[in-house]
């Protein structure tokens, strides 16, 4: 796959982004979530960009090789979402389809919810409508049980020690662990290792959580967007129980499950997620 780099000034910071596929295809923006950075949607990118479309995934504020402001305040979920809203008029001349996989897809909702003119579809992978996660994570005791490390982040200095502690083995186990045997390869975990390793790379990425305590989502309309939402079955760390509830919040919503993928779908099974991303996007 050949791909461009490209950093662009939006919201105060520079996003570094990569880029494949015609300039003049219609735009496809992906974002990424924790851990990850750009580089967790390589299979994404070679398939649209075959197919025509401009594909682009930047790292998110705070990762790999984006800006990294000081502080908790400049990690809210809104200026998370001013950020990729300052970037799409300078990588498309009209609306573009936007993808969001965990943090990634909370940033997307919340764009959906209110810059809605931005965006022609929105894709969401495994991670719930706002308004349905907060309802879940203050009165669902499961739900609160697997989100334990939301509060553990709340900390301070303590998660970033103990994540980069022993070459970043509890990050790596906490992938590797949670996805199917073999998704991740030791070069592809090397990566990832190069990104967190980047000076205040790990407060910057834990910081998103700390923010969010403070300035969740507001969430009090639908999306009327056409929107998928693609939902690997086996997440550990979000109940299935969060999916349907989340695509009824979309009045133009698809819901479609993976039976055996886990919250890594896009890794565990990027063929099936990008055909039924483009069956979606053409349909």
């Amino acid at each position: 796959m050949k791909t461009r780099a490209h950093s662009y000034s939006t919201n105060g910071i520079h996003l570094y982004t990569v880029e494949a596929g015609p300039a003049e295809g219609p735009t496809i923006l992906f974002l990424h979530g924790f851990p990850e950075f750009w580089y967790g949607w390589k299979h994404q990118l070679a398939f649209f960009a075959a197919q025509g479309w401009h594909a682009v995934a930047p790292d998110q504020r705070g990762y790999h090789l984006s800006s990294r402001p000081h502080g908790v305040d400049a990690y809210t979920i809104d200026q998370l979402t001013q950020d990729i809203a300052g970037l799409i008029p300078q990588i498309s001349q009209g609306q573009v389809v936007l993808v969001g996989h965990d943090w990634g897809g909370a940033v997307a909702w919340n764009l959906a919810l209110h810059q809605p003119a931005l965006l022609r579809q929105l894709v969401i992978l495994n991670m719930p409508h706002p308004k349905v996660f907060h309802a879940h994570l203050t009165r669902n005791p499961k739900q609160m049980l697997r989100s334990w490390y939301a509060g553990f982040f709340q900390l301070p200095w303590v998660p970033e020690a103990v994540s980069s502690s022993f070459d970043f083995k509890v990050l790596e186990s906490t992938m590797t662990g949670s996805a199917r045997p073999g998704t991740f390869s030791a070069q592809e975990l090397e990566a990832y290792k190069t990104a967190w390793n980047q000076p205040g790379a790990l407060e910057a990425m834990i910081n998103w959580y700390r923010a969010y305590k403070y300035h969740p989502i507001a969430a009090d309309r639908k999306i009327d967007l056409p929107t998928l939402l693609l939902w690997g079955k086996q997440d550990q760390f979000l109940g299935t129980e969060l999916a349907e509830p989340s695509v009824d919040q979309c009045r133009r919503g698809q819901l479609v499950f993976l039976d055996q993928a886990t919250h890594w779908l896009h890794h565990e099974e990027p063929d099936r997620v990008n055909h039924l991303m483009l069956e979606f996007l053409q349909g």
